[in-house]
């Protein structure tokens, strides 16, 4: 079994049982609460969550998150991923939503650019010195997959976060000609797009996990990043 899909089942188990309320909070997490974010899992029944960048197992090969390994949004988003959860549960009662990322403070954001700046990765990371930084930045974006009744993601054609063509969402056509992606993979892309834009996401074209909650720009001009 792959050591992320492993890693992932177990803390999914860890997360069933960790004790709840706000003496358990971290300082990061209570300010996330205090400039107006909501916690996905407490707001939304039978969503899972599993932060990638809370673990070593992420592109960068270390836990970059301490203090936070829980996702938060802004309360439109999430009554967005609320719609999204719901739609998935009316079409495929085998499937449930998995959250890999949300609120993202702009300090981490600025480490990952730091990476990849001037590479071919760069155009996988968003600049956090653009816009006061990416959406995630302003607890605007979510990365999410589908993951089947015995808690493991379906095929994608992708692992989360491969930084390369077969991620993209526009190069779909050429990605299913040249056999880099297959049908199967395809489809499961359309049914996470499809409920996550019926209930209003935006897609990023580079990043068939990654949904927006409204654009960048508008993010910057109403809300507050998240240093």
């Amino acid at each position: 079994m792959n050591k992320l899909f492993s890693f992932m089942l177990l803390a999914l188990t860890l997360v069933a049982c960790k004790p709840t309320g706000e003496s358990h909070k971290s300082a990061l997490e209570q300010e996330l609460e205090q400039i107006g974010l909501q916690n996905v899992a407490e707001q939304i029944p039978g969503i899972e969550v599993y932060m990638v960048y809370a673990t070593p197992y992420n592109f960068m090969g270390r836990v970059l998150y301490t203090g936070l390994d829980e996702a938060y949004l802004v309360p439109e988003a999430v009554e967005k991923l609320r719609k999204a959860n719901e739609l998935l549960r009316q079409r495929r009662l085998d499937l449930h939503l998995v959250v890999y990322d949300a609120a993202r403070p702009r300090s981490i954001q600025q480490q990952m650019w730091k990476v990849v700046e001037n590479t071919e990765l760069q155009d996988f990371v968003a600049n956090p010195n653009k816009s006061g930084g990416g959406p995630h930045n302003y607890g605007v974006a979510v990365d999410v997959t589908l993951v089947d009744c015995t808690g493991h993601p379906i095929p994608m054609g992708s692992e989360y976060d491969y930084f390369g063509d077969r991620s993209r969402v526009d190069l779909e056509d050429q990605l299913i000609a040249t056999g880099e992606i297959n049908q199967r993979e395809l489809l499961n892309r359309q049914l996470l797009r499809d409920i996550m834009t019926e209930a209003g996401w935006l897609v990023e074209p580079s990043e068939w996990w990654h949904f927006n909650a409204m654009l960048l720009t508008e993010a910057s001009e109403r809300l507050e990043v998240i240093k």
